[in-house]
């Protein structure tokens, strides 16, 4: 298998300094070899709406602002640090899981929008998906705390890829659990944990929660439900699903990464097993470590 971490760096580049007529255009091609991540979605796939509304950088205006972010990053060898990350973490993960056979992943890095204030706010500026076989995408902006945690973002959503490829865990969009995206989401920290060190490899989302018990205790009474539509109150928060016109739960931003992390924890500890053993664990033998339920 192989592992493409796109030059996104010189796309974006030309894009924001193209004609704004001609970005749209410019901006499809960049997107196009990662459009595999849809494959789902019924219908026509516009790439170029899609990046607008999961704040990806802006074409028509912020142009210096996004450029200055972009030479940040390049200064700070963003694409050379991810792609080390990802050949390292990949040899880490399938030396420690025999027979599984991993797939091509393609991995799209790109600048997020100065101007999103959910995204620049709550979100901490940075956004990422891995959860479609074959396809990762990361959007963020170079505050000092996420290009230190560049590595571990990246080996977070590589986890996530990893976890629900073919011959791993199976993600129904139906029938999937709020406890299985919780216990994902913790099973990726405590990996990029185990490379990186508790300080490193926490998304930063869940860190102000981390011992905030009623968060915890509230977060477990919708381990049982199901349907994606309903996933992002519970596991982002109540800011998220705010976004997004959905009905918020009464949980904060992070909020299920932070219970995510425990119910992990709790489990490595009661196993015995590391967390690059636990990559493709039963989310119900992660919960019942911590509620006694299987």
């Amino acid at each position: 298998m192989s592992i493409n971490l796109l030059d996104t760096y010189s796309a974006m580049r030309r894009i924001l300094l193209a004609p704004v007529a001609e970005r749209a255009g410019l901006l499809r091609s960049m997107l196009e070899p990662n459009s595999g991540m849809y494959r789902y979605q019924p219908g026509e796939i516009d790439l170029v709406a899609i990046h607008r509304e999961t704040s990806g950088f802006p074409i028509d205006r912020d142009e210096e602002r996004c450029l200055d972010a972009l030479e940040t990053l390049a200064a700070a060898g963003a694409w050379e640090r991810m792609r080390r990350a990802l050949d390292d973490a990949l040899a880490v993960l399938l030396e420690a899981t025999p027979g599984f056979e991993a797939p091509d992943i393609t991995v799209l890095f790109v600048l997020g929008d100065p101007a999103d204030q959910h995204f620049m706010g709550p979100c901490l500026g940075v956004t990422g998906f891995g959860g479609i076989s074959g396809n990762i995408a990361i959007t963020l902006w170079p505050f000092p705390e996420n290009v230190e945690r560049l590595e571990a973002t990246v080996v977070h959503e590589l986890h996530h890829n990893l976890r629900f490829s073919p011959g791993g865990v199976v993600w129904d969009p139906m029938t999937v659990t709020v406890g299985e995206h919780i216990v994902s989401e913790g099973l990726a920290d405590a990996f990029a944990r185990s490379l990186y060190g508790d300080e490193l490899g926490h998304a930063r989302l869940g860190v102000p929660h981390l011992k905030d018990d009623a968060v915890f205790d509230k977060v477990l009474t919708g381990l049982d439900v199901t349907g994606m539509q309903n996933f992002t109150a519970w596991v982002h928060g109540d800011p998220s699903a705010e976004r997004f016109g959905l009905t918020p739960v009464g949980l904060p931003m992070g909020a299920g990464y932070a219970a995510g992390n425990r119910l992990v924890d709790a489990y490595l500890a009661a196993t015995g097993r590391s967390a690059v053993q636990a990559l493709h664990a039963d989310s119900s033998e992660v919960i019942a470590a911590t509620l006694g339920r299987g």
